[in-house]
């Protein structure tokens, strides 16, 4: 069976590759250095005693990093998003930027000026925002849906050539998953993935909003095609505009240094 949090922890953290920083068979993968499973609280109460910070800056940046290290980075090509991502908390920190951004959006906050998520945020996340609460729609873990996401957003630019899916499949296979793992991402990347396929995914509003965050996360939105699939994205989700303007202001202040 497939440990599904472990997984999207791969592809969203810095330590996907070969190497010191690479997951062995039978332990739980480390992201920005804190150990996978302790729970979410406890992720975040590492980070603050290790420094502190409102931001999600001062954990080393959270949008686009998968560039820099996660399995993401692989169907990025040389494509960067700027800082590292998710480099503490891994996967529990994509709730986090979620329900910030749900409660701007239900307080009638200014998207520009509203306050990006923190550390604290991630102490005290709603249970509804952390990608495992609720399976899929189709009943499956909710963290193999966000991956089938990232693909399919990375792939949205049509760079995913011949070539570049050879690279991929050398690069996946040497990235330390087990079995099953492995033979889920080859999957998805052989398998077409469009907006109908993720969207339908979303079994809750909160859920909608993480697909789309991790969508965001994969694409650059000043290209025209990337640009248009996640508003392709936004509208199957039914995510109202200004929520959409709320979660893109959480990728934006994440990747930001001075978050």
């Amino acid at each position: 069976m497939i440990d599904a949090k472990s997984l999207l922890d791969r592809f969203l953290g810095p330590n996907a590759g070969t190497g010191s920083g690479q997951a062995q068979p039978g332990r739980m993968p480390s992201v920005g250095g804190l150990p996978q499973g302790g729970g979410l609280a406890d992720m975040a109460r590492q980070a603050l005693q290790g420094g502190g910070g409102r931001g999600l800056g001062n954990m080393g940046g959270f949008a686009g990093g998968a560039a820099a290290g996660g399995l993401l980075g692989m169907f990025l090509g040389g494509k960067k998003r700027g800082g590292g991502l998710l480099s503490h908390g891994g996967a529990a920190v994509l709730g986090a930027l979620a329900h910030r951004a749900w409660q701007n959006y239900q307080a009638g906050q200014a998207p520009t000026t509203a306050p990006p998520a923190s550390l604290q945020d991630a102490a005290s996340v709603d249970e509804r925002f952390l990608p495992g609460a609720t399976p899929a729609a189709g009943g499956e873990a909710f963290e193999l849906a966000l991956i089938r996401a990232m693909i399919g957003a990375a792939r949205a630019d049509g760079h995913i050539d011949a070539t570049e899916r050879a690279r991929i499949f050398e690069q996946v296979d040497k990235a330390g998953l087990d079995p099953e793992a492995k033979a889920f991402v080859f999957d998805a990347l052989d398998a077409p993935i469009g907006v109908s396929e993720v969207a339908a995914a979303a079994r809750t509003p909160e859920q909608a909003s993480e697909l789309y965050l991790v969508s965001r996360l994969a694409v650059d939105p000043d290209h025209p095609a990337e640009r248009a699939y996640l508003e392709a994205l936004a509208h199957r989700l039914k995510l109202p505009p200004a929520l959409v303007a709320h979660l893109d202001r959480q990728i934006e202040a994440a990747a930001s240094p001075a978050a």
